[in-house]
């Protein structure tokens, strides 16, 4: 077993070494020296390299799970873990730990998270010289991590982010003789394009990293066969397709549960809340306080729900403006259910939307951007009516996270369109596909037309969603990632 001090100290007496041959060259001693000097430095180096690569009987059965992102939202790599541990492997799981897993993996004693805090860089001079300096650094500390831990059998590293993570976690595999298993779930320079454009040297740069150090990897997995394609075609790399599937929480939720995450809201979002004569009561749903029964208010709103990173690839401004050309639908005498839209997430570009938010205005359409827990987020999406995505993937190869979870939920869903979309969402049958804002607002019309009876088109697709759930995630991840892990695995 590896023992955390055995490398720090190593390098220590490497250091002081090299500091004795420095002395020696400043001070003209005899060559000699200096060759006996460099000859112990290269054998103390032998002896930690040595050190790093030790392997014992536990070693085939510790991997680490790495993102250099927020762990409580990094859905497919919980996913990952979880699987893991489910097969007896000790997981390590390194990221940021900004918000809160899911409590299944919490639960997991052979789960232990390893955070990493995520570095700033130089706050001072031009932009390049905070960039590079980032990269130092973060390189340093995912470096320092890594090396320190137990030696492991597998690093599966989530791409992108990939720069500096790819790099580091294979020097690591290079030196401890662990396996890199690299999971591409997009191309990184393709979403740094979005804001600097294809040609930047910046992207340029970015994309030859990714070219270069993508095909070092043991293995791949990707997440849909498009990227599939394109990794072999292109990058000249290998890769097992890995759908995301929904875990075992994204599933149809009891009413009871949905009106008390409706309680729960209407307690810090106005737009949930209703008056309590004798009953409890949201704007969606009644508790008796007699008999204890709950049921969804006949002249309750729809429930629009969409999920989002606030990032450069979902433009929200078409959902802002089909909601307004809804409105008017209403003003001009349609006969449509007034409309309760919910955008969850976090990210960088959540206070420019919510300020468009807040100038527009609706009477009978109302709008919230709450935060949920991970064990909320499940029954939210089962309390919908209709989702909506905006995700437009910046490579058109990667299929959004968010329809997964939400026909998990058997939730359907307008998404707007992209190349590969249709590896997931299938128009007319468990959703509808929109190019703009004026078809996601006729699409909301003509869905929720005769709301809220299930025997219109909302009905007959999340109909179709239960009739349709496909292999799991447990299912899909035994067949497609568990033979890369076992692979080259020995036993004591």
């Amino acid at each position: 077993m590896a023992t955390h001090g055995a490398g720090a100290a190593c390098l220590t007496l490497s250091a002081l070494v090299v500091a004795f041959c420095w002395f020696f060259y400043l001070t003209g001693s005899n060559v000699i020296w200096t060759l006996v000097c460099l000859n112990i430095f290269i054998v103390l180096l032998s002896l930690w390299l040595r050190r790093l690569r030790q392997r014992d009987c536990g070693t085939e059965r510790r991997v680490c799970v790495l993102v250099l992102g927020d762990v409580g939202r990094s859905p497919r790599m919980q996913y990952h873990c979880l699987s893991l541990s489910k097969h007896g492997y000790y997981v390590s799981f390194v990221g940021f730990l900004d918000t809160k897993p899911h409590q299944d993996l919490l639960r997991q004693e052979k789960i232990r998270i390893a955070p990493i805090t995520e570095v700033k860089g130089a706050q001072v001079g031009p932009k390049i010289l905070t960039y590079v300096t980032k990269v130092i650094f973060q390189s340093l500390q995912l470096l320092y991590v890594l090396l320190r831990m137990e030696l492991q059998s597998h690093i599966l590293m989530q791409n992108p982010p990939g720069l500096p993570s790819i790099a580091v976690a294979w020097l690591v595999c290079i030196l401890r003789g662990s396996r890199l298993i690299i999971d591409w779930h997009n191309y990184g320079y393709t979403i740094m394009a979005l804001n600097h454009g294809q040609r930047h040297p910046v992207v340029q740069l970015a994309k030859w990293y990714e070219h270069f150090f993508g095909p070092m990897a043991t293995h791949n997995l990707c997440v849909t066969n498009a990227m599939k394609d394109d990794l072999q075609k292109n990058w000249g790399i290998k890769a097992t397709t890995l759908y995301d599937r929904p875990a075992s929480i994204f599933r149809e939720t009891p009413l009871k549960l949905q009106h008390e995450l409706f309680m729960r809201l209407a307690n810090a979002y106005p737009q949930f809340h209703s008056e309590n004569v004798r009953v409890e009561r949201t704007i969606f749903s009644v508790r008796d306080l007699d008999d204890n029964t709950v049921t969804l208010r006949a002249e309750r709103p729809a429930l629009l729900l969409s999920s989002t990173s606030w990032t450069e690839d979902e433009d929200f401004s078409i959902l802002l403006t089909a909601l307004e050309e809804y409105e008017g639908f209403i003003n001009g005498g349609a006969l449509l259910p007034s409309l309760v839209c919910v955008i969850t997430g976090k990210g960088p570009q959540k206070e420019h939307y919510r300020k468009l938010i807040d100038s527009l205005h609706l009477e009978h359409v109302k709008i919230c951007t709450p935060w949920l827990e991970a064990e909320d987020y499940p029954v939210l999406l089962a309390s919908a009516d209709l989702g909506v995505c905006l995700h437009k993937s910046s490579s058109g190869l990667d299929l959004p996270m968010k329809v997964v979870d939400m026909f998990g939920c058997c939730l359907p869903v307008c998404a707007i369109h992209f190349s590969c979309l249709h590896e997931l969402v299938k128009h007319e049958e468990n959703g509808l596909i929109f190019k703009d804002s004026h078809e996601l607002a006729e699409q909301f019309k003509s869905l929720l037309s005769d709301f809220p009876s299930s025997d219109g088109r909302l009905g007959l697709f999340r109909r179709n969603l239960r009739a349709s759930r496909g292999q799991s995630w447990d299912d899909n991840w035994n067949q497609n990632v568990l033979p890369l892990i076992t692979l080259f695995s020995f036993h004591c």
